[in-house]
């Protein structure tokens, strides 16, 4: 057991190092002083790296805390309308006030999703306790309907093209230096999960328990939200809508440790950081020197592991 961290942390060291030496652009790592490879060092492969593992880790911790929040597995931050509703907060201060700066995009982002997570939260707490899969089902059925109305709006402002870059595209090959480093905000919101952990794994026993325990629920479930819906709405408004990530990681984790969530959440960071940056990696390698969009890539490997999750039983509750 002691061994499982070693080898983790080797492997994401080993991905990472991979992620700086492969791209169209042919450097040696070997000559960092060379003028040219640092140049494509610290101008995109460096900025990629650190957003591709930023995004991954952060949509990992999004995923143990919504799936908190609900009390069900089988739920992630892009299968609850966050993503799209994000999507639609930008669209609608597109529109509105199209030469605001991005940080007010963000904002208008992150409150759209933020009410777009209430309203699947207000919908969840509606649905019969026993009905496990009722919970997934709604998630993607209110994706589902503003997906298709931001897809509408866009249409009639004939902004396709722009609003396909958020809920379609979900790929690093514009990252660039000061074209990720909002991400770090993302980070620091999942940062701020893992200090609540004890909270979120208290509130995952139920209103009652919680409520019992001298656990003020609302608090914790408004500190959710917030966490789940800055998370999404930077990581939509960078790079778009990446699949699967806060779904199957946070899964395959509790199967190994359990549902202690002070100790799993930094492995649930490492693992969403190493499973994003393995799919960029595939997709760059693929068809080289051209890319493959990493949310195709987790959307077939995502996909498996997630029917995988479904089928196999729990090693352990």
């Amino acid at each position: 057991m002691k061994a499982r961290p070693l080898v983790a942390g080797l492997a994401l060291a080993a991905l990472t190092l991979a992620s700086l030496g492969v791209g169209a652009a042919q450097i040696d790592l070997r000559g960092a002083g060379d003028g040219w490879t640092t140049l494509v060092l610290m101008e995109s492969r460096l900025p990629r790296t650190l957003a591709v593992l930023l995004t991954g880790a952060a949509l990992a911790v999004a995923g143990v805390v919504i799936q908190s929040l609900v009390r069900n597995r089988f739920v992630g931050p892009d299968t609850a309308g966050t993503g799209e509703s994000a999507a639609l907060g930008l669209l609608g201060i597109t529109l509105l006030a199209p030469a605001a700066p991005i940080w007010i995009k963000m904002v208008a982002a992150s409150l759209a999703a933020m009410a777009g997570t209430a309203l699947f939260l207000a919908i969840v707490r509606r649905l019969p306790v026993r009905e496990v899969m009722l919970v997934p089902i709604a998630g993607l059925i209110l994706s589902g309907i503003i997906g298709s109305v931001v897809t509408w709006i866009a249409w009639e402002a004939d902004l396709l093209q722009f609003v396909n870059t958020w809920l379609m595209s979900g790929e690093f090959s514009g990252i660039i230096a000061g074209r990720y480093e909002l991400l770090w905000i993302a980070g620091a919101a999942a940062g701020l999960a893992w200090f609540a952990a004890d909270r979120f794994a208290i509130l995952s026993l139920g209103d009652q328990v919680a409520t019992g325990l001298g656990l003020s629920t609302r608090g914790v479930m408004r500190l959710g939200m917030v966490v789940v819906s800055v998370v999404s709405a930077l990581v939509v408004t960078t790079v778009g809508m990446i699949p699967f990530v806060g779904l199957v990681v946070p899964n395959i984790v509790a199967r190994v440790m359990g549902d202690n969530l002070r100790a799993s959440i930094p492995v649930v960071a490492a693992g969403g950081a190493g499973l994003l940056l393995a799919c960029d990696l595939i997709g760059r390698i693929v068809r080289h020197p051209y890319e493959i969009p990493v949310g195709t890539i987790l959307g077939i490997i995502g996909s498996v592991i997630f029917l995988w999750l479904l089928y196999r039983p729990p090693v352990r509750g």
